[in-house]
């Protein structure tokens, strides 16, 4: 049994690698000729993603078929439910060592029941709503495997939820009267969930084959090729020496390492066994060591590029662009971060800790120097790469991609003649004096190059996320199959060829190790699949949203309450795309439509990223937070107090999507340029860091109760100023709807009109809300109109009324029909700028400021009298 010695206690690194085995790879691994198999089976599942992902399929068409959708989500789900029932036992007491006979049984059924849809793929065409016999058997014992591997694969949570949904379709006339529908026959239920792409082989298990696999492999790839770790040591000594610098740089090596992981259990062993033993020695309790890494782990799925694979589900759900997901999503990710390294600050200055030694110190000047040369450098770097590849493109046109790769293995023969001159870096948990950070950094440079190259690629070049990803990991892979090979050469050293076999080793273990990683991921989208087929079946969603509406008794705020706390129920037994995907399904457009009826135009990538930060934060809530037992297991502190403590730290990651429902500033939404922005950013982390302040109970030094409701004055002004500038100048004026040509006509191009529709449904219910409709191009109103959102007006009786809305338009899917009145024209008030109330909460600031420093000065004098 592995073990790491540690000062007070004893890291079973063979439990950790089991937990992470149980809830991300498998618990189940067999030796001999059958582990060699399901070896094999994973290397597989990566080459066949990585062939459908790449251009060379259809480069290759005349002599290999290019697959469809069909085929590739078929083999797709194939693969991980082979792979899931065998690599998941069907119950703790069953064997671990070997895969008994009706483990293979279902896992070869599963591979028939998945491909009979690629393989009957035209048939199924040709009689669509008529299944036959077999087909609706197939269909059957489909659902029904799906259902049992998420259960093995995920816990039965997941199995639970989507069994409720099944009984809802077939059994939903025996409900109450506000839930009941008429139901289901299990021909028309079959149909819909597994031989159609509305059910399991829909949108989420699309999304899981084209883009999350290939990300999770990059991921893979480059903590296999020792990434992870560099991260790491890079972060230990950037900030190791800063009071409490373990916990510090446990924030920060975590948020590196979750940019590419798709699992906060795996992030917290991943980094938690380097860094809370640290965190101990300099004075953390087991609890809070734990509590920080779990809150840094558990965040790192709300960073992008991958956010646990719920980036790629935004791209459908919400159908925006890959890049655009980033944009919103990344400000409030490294808010919430800031203020976690903020909280680690407070909790040093309250126990008064300090950081790590260093062997070279610094004066202020020179470290102003040092940052100020990185800050340069990353700024000469990126222009470099912007203006000077796209200088070359203009001039080398085709020939652009091999200038391109010739001068990224350039550079990395030149990274790697940097990394030799330096000893490759080990893990220790015993550092008892911080090393220089120059050496540790240029150690790993070359780590970069395939991010740098998944990064442009994705902004500069614009490829879609799945070929982008492609390159990137073949990249990656080039690295890791040399980068110890090379190291050995310039070296000098004379057992090179080892080196080249470590490195065919770590590339099969890495591909091996993506695919185990998408084992779940896989299996969850297919089960997920399941009750978004039930959403779409029976019209649930609008039942919801009159039920949660009724419970909240119209209040957006309690409906918001309503909502986090369904997420943070779901999100207690579901892994992170799953979570998304049920709450995203379910409570998204709750939100939306009770929003409406209250005036306020919620953008629909706020919504998706509320319900997902609050399914994030289950991963650290008692009594089911897995990745607190992770940290436990490795703090030795008790599993319980480290979830709760965990969940108190990220308190202020639950504020945020509050936050961004009413201020979409925060997203990056609405920004009219480059001091905008900088306000936004100034004001929203010193929001964050105040809030931390109040909620940690320390400023400056320990916060009377009054100045702590000062603070959270102070982080309610700078997160929403328009609260208070809406009191004293309503943000919107109505005018008549006759006028709604002529304001329509005087919008800025691609801008929205804001209106009030008044009507009633097809069942005779009312409505009354408030709708944006786009106007696109320049040109008159009701050509605005009719173009951008397919809406065509007609006055009728002194009224003007939906007269034709085109079908597939933005007013249709705003769920606008004919004869419904046009009841009001919303305009923008002119009034002053709502950051003016910026001032007052200043002026706070400085109140509390002053007070707390006279106290601390106050108690200085004491101290020296008594002295």
């Amino acid at each position: 049994m592995a073990e790491t010695k540690t000062e007070d206690f004893e890291i079973d690194e063979s439990k950790l690698e089991e937990m992470i085995a149980e809830s991300d790879t498998g618990a189940r691994n067999p030796k001999g000729s059958v582990g060699t198999m399901m070896f094999w089976v994973a290397f597989s599942w990566a080459i066949f993603q990585l062939w459908i992902a790449s251009p060379f399929m259809y480069l290759m068409s005349d002599y290999i078929p290019v697959l469809n959708n069909t085929a590739t989500r078929s083999i797709h789900l194939a693969f991980a439910m082979f792979l899931g029932f065998l690599a998941y036992p069907a119950f703790k007491s069953s064997p671990r060592d070997h895969i008994p006979k009706l483990d293979w049984v279902l896992g070869f059924i599963s591979i028939i029941v998945t491909l009979y849809l690629w393989k009957f793929a035209q048939d199924l065409a040709d009689r669509a709503g008529l299944p036959t016999t077999l087909d609706l058997v197939i269909s059957g014992i489909g659902v029904a495997l799906v259902l049992e591997a998420a259960r093995r694969a995920l816990g039965p949570p997941l199995m639970i939820i989507a069994m409720v949904f099944l009984a809802y379709i077939f059994f939903g006339h025996l409900a109450p009267d506000v839930m009941a529908w008429k139901g289901a026959s299990f021909s028309r239920a079959m149909s819909h969930l597994w031989i159609t792409q509305e059910g399991v082989f829909g949108v989420a298990l699309g999304v899981s084959t084209g883009m999350v696999f290939l990300f999770v492999l990059f991921g893979s790839l480059l903590e296999k090729a020792g990434a992870g770790n560099y991260f790491i040591w890079v972060a230990f000594t950037l900030m190791g020496h800063l009071r409490g610098g373990p916990a510090k740089a446990a924030v920060v090596s975590s948020a590196l390492t979750g940019l590419v992981s798709g699992s906060s259990i795996a992030n917290v062993v991943t980094t938690g066994t380097f860094t809370i033993p640290l965190m101990k020695r300099v004075g953390f309790s087991a609890e809070k060591a734990g509590a920080v890494e779990v809150a840094s782990s558990t965040n790192g799925q709300l960073t992008p590029p991958v956010m646990g694979a719920a980036a790629f589900l935004m791209i459908e759900f919400v159908s925006i662009s890959y890049i655009e997901v980033i944009k919103h999503a990344f400000l409030p990710a490294v808010i919430a971060y800031i203020a976690l390294v903020y909280i680690v600050h407070l909790e040093a200055c309250k126990a008064g800790l300090e950081g790590l030694p260093r062997k070279v110190k610094k004066t202020f000047i020179q470290s102003v120097f040092t940052f100020m040369t990185v800050v340069i450098s990353i700024m000469l770097l990126s222009m470099g790469m912007h203006y000077g590849f796209g200088w070359l493109k203009d001039v080398a046109g085709d020939w652009t991609p091999w200038i391109s790769g010739g001068l990224f293995i350039i550079s990395y023969f030149f990274l790697l003649k940097l990394a030799v001159k330096f000893p490759d870096l080990g893990r220790s948990d015993q550092i008892d004096e911080l090393p220089e950070a120059g050496p540790i950094v240029k150690s790993g440079l070359y780590f970069l190059l395939p991010v740098i190259v998944l990064i442009w690629l994705l902004t500069v070049e614009r490829l879609s996320p799945a070929l982008a990803a492609f390159w990137a990991s073949l990249a990656m892979i080039f690295v890791l199959l040399t980068h110890k090979f090379l190291k050995g050469v310039m070296r000098g050293e004379n057992n090179t060829a080892r080196y080249w076999a470590d490195g065919w080793n770590d590339f099969k273990e890495g591909m091996v190790a993506g695919s185990r990683n998408m084992i779940g991921i896989g299996i969850a989208t297919a089960a997920a699949g399941l009750i978004i087929g039930a959403v779409t079946l029976t019209g649930v969603g609008l039942i919801l949203a009159e039920v949660v509406e009724y419970i909240s008794g119209g209040s957006l705020i309690v409906m918001l309450l309503l909502t986090a706390g369904i997420s943070l129920l779901l999100g207690m037994g579901l892994p992170t795309t799953a979570n998304y995907i049920v709450v995203s399904s379910l409570m998204a457009p709750v939100i939306v439509t009770l929003g409406a009826q209250s005036g306020l135009i919620v953008p629909l990538i706020a919504v998706h990223l509320f319900v997902f930060y609050f399914g994030i934060l289950a991963d650290d809530t008692p009594p089911v937070g897995l990745a607190a037992y992770a940290a436990a297991a490795i703090s030795g502190g008790d599993p319980i107090k480290t979830g709760i403590q965990g969940f108190m730290y990220d308190i202020r990651t639950g504020i945020l999507p509050f936050m961004f429902i009413f201020n979409t500033e925060l997203l990056m939404i609405g920004i009219k340029g480059p001091f905008h922005l900088l306000l936004v950013i100034v004001s929203a982390t010193a929001a964050m860091m105040l809030f931390a302040a109040a909620t940690q109970g320390w400023f400056l030094t320990k916060n009377k109760i009054w100045e702590t409701g000062i603070l959270l004055a102070i982080v309610f002004i700078l997160f929403r100023p328009g609260f208070f500038m809406d009191m004293v100048y309503p943000p919107l004026q109505e005018v008549p709807a006759t006028k709604i040509y002529e304001v329509a006509g005087k919008l800025p191009v691609n801008a929205q009109i804001r209106v009030q529709v008044k009507g009633e449904t097809i069942e005779g219910a009312a409505v009354d809300k408030v709708v944006m409709l786009p106007v696109g191009a320049a040109g008159t109103g009701k050509e605005r109109l009719k173009n951008a959102a397919g809406l065509e007006l007609k006055e009728e009786n002194g009224k003007l009324v939906v007269d034709n809305v085109v079908f597939g338009g933005v007013a249709e899917k705003q769920k606008i029909d004919f004869d419904w009145e046009i009841a009001s024209v919303q305009i923008a008030n002119d009034r002053p700028s709502k950051q003016w109330f910026y001032l007052l909460a200043l002026a706070l600031l400085v109140l509390v400021w002053k007070l707390q420093k006279a106290r601390i000065h106050k108690q200085e004098s004491i101290q020296i009298a008594q002295s």
